[in-house]
């Protein structure tokens, strides 16, 4: 069996443990999951709803005997948890995270020692910031970044590919800056927005009357403002850089169509028309992934399920998982 904790039991760390529980009960009990939140009442509720078997009420307690040490507290809060986990970890043990930016979180990890294999992940997915709306389906087709340090060893890597296996999301590797600028633009920069147009407009002496008639549009474009602002100021703080480049691009947009807008109309009018259209292609083409990563999700029990379980056997119980069944055996 296999010991996995789960530092942070939010959203995010509820959802990791139910889908990682939902797993392992389907295989054999592998895992045992214990939660540790510096919140009491979260730790109260992660076990009354099956998130994890156990929790601790001191930190220490929680990481000392753990194989796998999930991280999945606010971003601004990792360093930290770093400083005081690190003489607490036992040899050889795989520590990973759930954070929003990964160059920062990366170098923080050097705090750890040379004995434990630290491996960043982000799962690209949430929806709400609560513990009750936790879901083991949460990450299903779900991207899920795989950022390993120079250290990891590959048998590490392997584990943690298992985890992002046991809750269907889909693994993808890639640089931490590379990745930091990618979400600084998709994630980080549209919160940033959704945040200044509210201010904008809520700053007028006509607010008290306009939000009266704010519709779906208002509220579509700004709702990633209800997101909490301690969390997204620790993301926008880490990932400063990146997300001050896409201010720039973005504010040389806004001013191109301010130009528009006060110049030539027939000019304008064209321009804004050709604008308008790649926008809408672009954003388009955004369902459409969505929609052929749902079609192509696994039904049933089919191969393609049998294959995940093959995997996440193979790496968390080094090879005593099932074995692959060859599609030919079954005809």
């Amino acid at each position: 069996m296999q010991n996995v904790t789960i530092i942070g039991l939010g959203l995010i760390g509820g959802s990791i443990g139910l889908a990682l529980r939902r797993w392992s009960a389907a295989n054999g009990n592998a895992l045992h999951l214990t939660g540790f939140d510096d919140d009491m009442d979260k730790q109260s509720r992660a076990k009354k709803v099956g998130a994890v078997d156990d929790t601790e009420w001191s930190l220490a307690n929680a990481v000392e005997k753990a194989d796998v040490l999930i991280v999945a507290t606010p971003v601004g809060s990792m360093r930290e948890v770093f400083e005081n986990i690190g003489d607490k970890l036992k040899q050889g043990a795989i520590v990973t995270d759930t954070g929003s930016t990964k160059t920062d979180v990366l170098e923080w990890a050097k705090l750890l020692p040379s004995h434990v294999n630290f491996i960043g992940g982000h799962p690209m997915a949430g929806k709400s910031e609560s513990l009750e709306a936790a879901d083991a389906d949460l990450f299903a087709g779900a991207t899920w970044v795989v950022c390993p340090s120079v250290t990891a060893s590959e048998s590490s890597i392997k584990n943690v590919l298992g985890i992002i296996a046991a809750t269907n999301a889909e693994a993808f590797f890639v640089d931490p800056v590379e990745h930091d600028s990618y979400v600084a633009g998709v994630s980080h920069l549209p919160f940033l927005v959704a945040a200044t147009l509210v201010d904008t407009v809520a700053a007028d002496a006509s607010w008290r009357d306009m939000k009266s008639l704010a519709s779906s549009g208002f509220k579509d474009t700004t709702r990633l403002a209800l997101g909490s602002p301690t969390m997204h100021r620790d993301i926008l703080l880490t990932n400063s850089d990146a997300v001050v480049r896409w201010i720039d691009q973005m504010t040389a947009s806004l001013n191109h169509s301010r130009t528009l807008l006060t110049g030539d109309k027939e000019v304008a009018s064209e321009e804004l028309l050709t604008f308008l259209t790649r926008a809408q292609d672009e954003r388009a083409k955004v369902e459409v992934r969505q929609s052929r990563s749902v079609e192509q999700q696994p039904e049933g029990n089919g191969l393609a399920t049998q294959t995940m379980s093959d995997q996440v056997g193979r790496m968390f119980l080094g090879g005593f998982g099932r074995k692959r069944r060859d599609p030919k055996s079954s005809k």
